[in-house]
């Protein structure tokens, strides 16, 4: 595949619902690719409907890798991702076929392809402290927390996304610098491999208008099943924060009756719309990106990919 030097490594990107997952397949096919997996939640053995991830027969068409790795309780970062990710990609190389990184995890691919800093050691007294403050407080509080350490940082982190908050005020506080700078220095980027990045970037009604249909469809499938017999299982106050993310979240609040069933469905379709528009401002600071006006399940889109990537791996 490679004459020499770096190995060919294809990275699909986009925001959700854009047919990452299409365009992986139909490139593994044509390539004798091996599929890695960057999405956080898809991390996660039991959380199904909500993640959307590959189906049986989608994963029967290509090897996959990095999917259902850990329980929903057991903590699992970024550096986690990379180190293990890193690791699934020598093996794929070694084997002569192409690994195709898809998902839209911005924070997981940057520390898979860019290394992450080398920030302070955590203090748990400290994180347990920050952890007993957001359930004490009103919804937002580690968010308002950040953004007065450091707005960067605060930008790029979901106001929900309570592990995420909590490591990076743990760093602004403990390396009494704002994270972002850190970000800035001491990174090990991947090495033995030469990237191409494509990007899918649909029409954005074009693309809210299928993140309303599969919201909505994944209710239909069984989101609130999967989220009370999840819920059953971790419960309390350790209850796993990736029950907290898109669609367990509003399935819960339905559960709790503190929405009807069509509240939370719109709930969880603004909230998918709104996280696309902010994985496009993560993806558009991506270097060196194709960039494709279209979704990847679009059969000229996948033609332009697998034109792209032939002349790619050719050379």
């Amino acid at each position: 595949m490679n004459a020499g030097g770096d190995h060919p490594l294809v990275v699909v990107l986009g925001p959700t619902a854009s047919g990452k997952t299409a365009l992986s397949l139909a490139l593994a096919e044509r390539f004798a690719g091996e599929i890695v997996n960057c999405d956080s939640v898809a991390i996660y053995r039991e959380l199904v409907i909500g993640t959307a991830k590959p189906s049986a027969p989608e994963r029967a068409r290509a090897p996959h890798h990095m999917l259902d790795l850990v329980a929903p309780e057991e903590p699992f970062t970024a550096g986690d991702y990379a180190r293990l990710a890193r690791q699934v990609l020598g093996e794929i190389a070694a084997r002569g076929r192409l690994p195709i990184v898809a998902g839209g995890s911005g924070l997981y691919l940057r520390a898979l392809l860019e290394g992450l800093f080398a920030g302070p050691l955590r203090s748990e007294q400290l994180r347990d402290r920050l952890r007993r403050r957001a359930r004490e407080k009103s919804p937002g509080y580690l968010h308002r927390v950040l953004a007065r350490l450091d707005r960067g940082a605060a930008q790029l982190i979901h106001p929900n996304d309570t592990p995420k908050l909590v490591r990076a005020i743990e760093v602004c506080l403990l390396a009494n610098r704002p994270m972002s700078q850190l970000w800035l220095a001491g990174r090990q980027p991947l090495s033995g491999f030469r990237i191409l990045r494509l990007g899918l970037n649909p029409e954005r009604s074009l693309l809210y208008a299928r993140i309303n249909q599969r919201a909505r469809q994944m209710f239909a499938a069984g989101l609130i099943d999967e989220t009370r017999g999840l819920l059953q299982r971790y419960s309390g106050p350790d209850c796993p924060m990736v029950l907290n993310s898109l669609g367990y979240r509003q399935a819960a609040q339905f559960l709790d009756s503190e929405l009807t069933l069509e509240e939370a469905i719109a709930a969880a379709q603004q909230g998918h719309r709104n996280y696309a528009k902010r994985q496009m401002t993560w993806f558009r600071r991506e270097p060196d990106v194709c960039w494709l006006a279209g979704f990847g399940d679009d059969p000229l889109i996948q033609q332009e990919c697998l034109a792209r990537v032939a002349t790619f791996t050719q050379n």
